[in-house]
């Protein structure tokens, strides 16, 4: 009976004790089976493509605080910082498509290069020229661009018409209406030495340049103008002492017929028999004080600008990235083409598959949207790099082997 008593003043405590501990259990067993049910629910590519989502987001936040780090140095005292970051600017623009990050501070870095260009002297004006023509091709064909570019233009004008500025600046800042950059490329008059080669420098060519792209773009009643006004002074360009502005201004003759062409225009009047005695001196030229180098360039160009204002054939050039192709079949295309050669460098091919509005101008359509089978499909092995190098080796070897053979038979 004590025993009883004590069992029973035991009950309803060791009976709370008891439901505690077993709700606890319960409640520790369902999350440990909520666990278990969601580890065996993820599967290891899962989470292998979580953590490489994670990977990116983290690179591309840390590739942004990066830039806003470049971006805040622009306004730096010193101006090695300021031109280390116009540089670091330039890599990243030209390398990769930001269009959306500099759509939000486009404001604040146009006026960054405005004081740049203010400011700074030589190379810091051309990096930062470079950057804003770079910035305006992330911003694309929209309104945000063309407002970039209009801000800063009477400054660029300004820098690209002062004549004590430095050559470097002027060359970079090219973006200019048609008569400021025949002022600087033009040669001086008969009556100044017109008639000898006259020296020209980096400048005279990125005018020149700069000149034959807006050309492309020119309406049909400026072409005329310029046809009737502005031909004469180009084959004069062609007794430079540079070579560079002799194959430029041979370019932009053979632009200028084309261009004439497309307008049904007759260039009869202008004395082109003269003109391709010219082109036949440079595309057979063989005098020794020339670079050799120089020389084999300068004859392969003229020899395909002569034939194609003798007889309109233009030879064509195919341009590769990724999977696609572009075809470079006239004057006006090359001449754009090499323009954002020379901006962008190296990521051209990038650019050519990611940028809209470099695509646009192509006529190549929206970006393609490729998804990863179709780009491991499209890639050739190493293997199989090195199977058909091997073949090929093979061949020529065996190929030389029978005609290097003194036992071959010499019909």
């Amino acid at each position: 009976m004590p025993r009883s008593r004590r069992a029973q003043r035991r009950g309803p405590g060791s009976a709370r004790a008891g439901s505690t501990a077993s709700e606890e259990e319960e409640a520790g067993s369902e999350v440990l089976s909520h666990c278990s049910s969601a580890s065996e629910g993820t599967s290891p590519a899962e989470e292998a493509a979580g953590s490489e989502a994670a990977d990116e987001a983290g690179q591309e936040e840390e590739a942004e605080d990066r830039l806003k780090e470049h971006m805040d140095n622009l306004l730096d005292k010193s101006a090695k910082s300021r031109q280390a970051a116009l540089q670091s600017l330039r890599l990243a623009f030209s390398s990769k498509t930001l269009s959306d990050f500099l759509l939000e501070r486009r404001l604040t870095l146009t006026d960054s290069l405005e004081k740049c260009l203010k400011k700074g002297k030589g190379e810091e004006q051309a990096l930062a020229g470079t950057v804003l023509t770079l910035l305006c091709l992330q911003m694309g064909s929209g309104p945000e661009g063309e407002e970039a570019f209009r801000s800063l233009k009477p400054l660029l004008i300004s820098v690209l018409t002062d004549s004590t500025a430095s050559p470097s600046a002027r060359q970079s800042d090219l973006i200019s209406c048609l008569s400021c950059l025949e002022g600087i490329f033009s040669p001086p008059s008969a009556g100044e030495g017109g008639s000898t080669p006259t020296q020209h420098g980096p400048l005279h060519c990125s005018a020149l340049q700069s000149w034959s792209l807006l050309l492309t773009i020119c309406p049909p009643s400026h072409i005329k103008s310029i046809l009737d006004n502005c031909w004469q002074k180009l084959p004069l360009l062609l007794s430079s002492s540079s070579v560079t502005l002799r194959i430029l201004a041979g370019e932009a003759i053979a632009l200028l017929f084309e261009l004439a062409q497309d307008m049904e225009e007759d260039l009869c009047h202008h004395d082109t028999e003269f003109l391709c005695t010219q082109l036949k001196v440079l595309a057979t030229e063989s005098n020794k004080y020339r670079a050799k180098t120089d020389r084999r360039k300068q004859r392969s160009i003229f020899r395909d600008i002569l034939r194609f204002i003798e007889s309109g054939e233009y030879q064509e050039e195919t341009v590769r990235f990724g999977l696609e192709c572009m075809y470079l079949d006239s004057w006006a295309r090359q001449r754009t083409y090499q323009a954002f050669k020379e901006v962008l460098g190296s990521s051209i091919c990038y650019q050519l598959q990611n940028n809209e509005l470099i695509r646009e101008i192509f006529g190549l359509g929206p970006p393609l949207v490729l998804d990863a089978a179709a780009l491991k499909a499209s890639k050739v092995s190493r293997f199989e790099k090195h199977l058909y190098n091997s073949a090929a080796f093979k061949a020529r070897t065996k190929a030389r082997s029978r005609v290097r053979d003194k036992r071959a038979d010499v019909l």
